[in-house]
């Protein structure tokens, strides 16, 4: 086969599906491309140069960059993390015979770096999952996130809805006083440019929730926000405020590394 024939009759086809549900479909070629069921909009988001891969069984992310357009790709969406997490699939497809492709990378976007109108980000592979623990460590804490398939507990009725005041150093301030429950909590974030972005609650004091992470976008006065409740994840948490011990997936009461040094003359 000529290889410069080959190359030539060659598209680069990739799609983008956020965790919210919202995704792109884009093409190299000048036209519309449909690939493995997916109609791909012509963009010039991707060049071939854009993504590199090393052989083996080497855990090294990939990279792709390209431009800032009106395909989906907003400056915003970009900035404020809106695509930090999304699925993403890239092919090489025969834009002469669209059933022939072949998937170079399949992954996850990661970080996301803007600069003169190009955007720049990390993708992490299937590869990357190696690097988590094929079996739980045991720790006195419980390792599942509240209302989790592991942990069972019902959220419903264990959150509220508050309107923001300010953002301080001190933290972010809203329009009515919260309680220490939804420490360890989350934040979502229901209107503004932040809108379904959401961050971990550290602490509580008053009105003011301190956030262990700040969203990108601007955050207004009046915005609306949700909180939802958080857990220490001790045992007696579990079982005293939820009534949950039968799914604490943590080992509370084994004895650790220090079992020596708690009695005299050890």
């Amino acid at each position: 086969m000529d290889t410069e024939k080959t190359l030539s009759a060659l598209a680069f086809c990739w799609t983008l599906e956020r965790r919210d549900g919202a995704g792109v479909a884009l093409t190299s070629h000048d036209r519309p491309l449909v690939v493995n069921g997916d109609l791909h909009q012509p963009s010039q988001g991707v060049s071939p140069a854009a993504v590199t891969r090393s052989a083996g069984l080497v855990n090294e992310p990939a990279e792709v960059h390209g431009s800032v357009g009106d395909d989906g790709l907003g400056t915003e969406d970009l900035r404020v993390g809106r695509w930090r997490g999304a699925r993403t699939r890239l092919t090489a497809v025969s834009w002469s015979d669209e059933t022939e492709f072949t998937d170079l990378f399949q992954g996850e976007l990661g970080e996301v770096s803007l600069a003169d109108g190009e955007f720049r980000a990390e993708l992490a592979g299937p590869l990357a999952k190696l690097s988590i623990p094929a079996c739980p460590v045991t720790s006195p804490e419980c390792r599942a996130s509240l209302g989790d398939r592991a942990c069972r507990v019902d959220l419903r009725g264990q959150s509220m809805r508050a309107a923001v005041v300010r953002l301080d150093p001190e933290g972010l301030m809203l329009d009515q006083p919260i309680p220490d429950a939804y420490r360890w909590g989350r934040l979502r974030y229901l209107s503004g440019t932040n809108c379904g972005l959401s961050s971990a609650i550290i602490s509580v004091d008053g009105s003011v929730v301190r956030l262990r992470e700040v969203a990108a976008g601007d955050i207004r006065p009046g915005a609306q926000v949700e909180l939802v409740e958080g857990c220490d994840r001790r045992f007696s948490t579990c079982a005293e405020r939820f009534g949950n011990a039968a799914n604490f997936r943590g080992e509370p009461h084994l004895p650790g590394n220090d079992l020596l040094a708690r009695y005299p003359g050890s």
